[in-house]
């Protein structure tokens, strides 16, 4: 029988490019975060590198990340959301 990683939303947060971004590529194996340096296409639409820092896991929510983390999720936007 084959193992199964519970994950609550089809998508993970990762910190990159100075904002926590949306990704919805699959952790590397072992993995519960990407590691430092992993390159992942986010649900805006970039290519970047995962920052695997304490303090980057502090910065502000990329909002159209957030948008559409929100979408997947089946949630309302946030209030005032554009």
């Amino acid at each position: 029988m084959a193992s199964s990683v519970f994950q609550p939303h089809p998508f993970h947060w990762v910190p990159a490019d100075g904002q926590r971004h949306a990704s919805a590529d699959p952790h590397p194996p072992g993995a519960s975060i990407y590691p430092d340096g992993t390159e992942v296409t986010t649900l805006c639409g970039q290519e970047l590198a995962a920052e695997a820092s304490d303090t980057a896991w502090l910065w502000g929510t990329c909002p159209v990340c957030d948008v559409a983390a929100r979408r997947r999720a089946g949630m309302p936007p946030m209030a005032g959301a554009r």
